[in-house]
């Protein structure tokens, strides 16, 4: 494996962890706390700081400013982390920032996301495998995104939502309740807009599954009988063996910060108080 090639404009700090076939390209920052693991490129002009690590084969483009101090005026200078996966791409002027005492002092992020121009995770956020944010998505403190989520375009993610699986979050939209695994979400203040089918076909679940999910989603969703506890009880039983649905089950049970996203459609909020 050849040894770290680092252009003579970057600056690298003393105590910094290069491992072996990492590039550093002109006028990069690289502080004393970074760990830089193997195959990790850093395009130009990137500034790293803080406890941060960046994992295998990342590849960083100019601008970008990750592990710095959060934007949150609790944050007292503690020793908070920014742990960044293997193979991600991070492209020009993304922003990411370490956890919080407030937040568990981590932010983390998987692996094999792609980050586009401008997106910005906040403090105390953590990430799975697989996401992509796109131009100018942001995300406040404390949000979670389980794997394959898609957040599209100057899309804001309210602090503390939870984010499932395969979800697509459309661009502009501004979420401020969590998103069920597979949901489609739209608008200004933005409301389940049915699943993500398209993403759903992309990954290769069979027509079973997805017929499945659609049912349970009509039964959740669209039923004007009972509750949406209610409702949710009888899906769980009537989807046995169907996991995808389960996950939605799952995710709705295990009571975030936040209410879950839910059509508007008329008692819309009559059914988001049940929820």
């Amino acid at each position: 494996m050849s040894k770290a090639s680092i252009h003579s404009s970057a600056v690298i700090e003393k105590g910094a962890s290069i491992a072996d076939n990492v590039e550093v390209g002109p006028f990069c920052v690289v502080g004393s706390e970074v760990t830089l693991a193997a195959g990790v490129k850093l395009v130009s002009h990137v500034a790293i700081g803080g406890n941060t690590i960046i994992g295998e084969n990342t590849k960083i483009f100019p601008f970008a400013s990750l592990g710095h101090a959060p934007q949150d005026l609790k944050f007292k200078g503690e020793k908070s982390k920014l742990s960044i996966g293997k193979n991600n791409v991070i492209r020009e002027h993304v922003t990411m920032n370490p956890g919080t005492e407030g937040g568990g002092m981590l932010t983390s992020i998987g692996d094999n996301c792609l980050f586009m121009v401008g997106a910005h995770v906040a403090h105390d956020c953590k990430l799975g495998n697989h996401i992509i944010m796109a131009n100018n998505a942001t995300l406040g403190g404390h949000v979670s995104i389980d794997d394959f989520a898609i957040i599209g375009g100057l899309a804001a993610i309210h602090q503390f939502v939870r984010i499932g699986k395969h979800a697509i979050i459309g661009g502009m939209s501004g979420v401020e309740h969590d998103v069920i695994p597979y949901g489609s979400v739209l608008g200004e203040r933005a409301s389940l807009a049915g699943l993500n089918l398209v993403g759903l076909k992309r990954r290769g679940f069979d027509r079973e599954t997805i017929h499945a999910l659609r049912n349970a989603y009509k039964m959740l969703f669209e039923a004007e009988n009972g509750t949406l506890f209610e409702r949710t009880g009888k899906v769980q039983e009537a989807f046995q063996k169907f996991s995808p649905v389960q996950e939605i089950i799952e995710f709705m049970e295990d009571k975030g910060n936040r209410s879950i996203c839910i059509p508007r459609v008329r008692g819309s909020a009559l059914a988001l108080a049940e929820s």
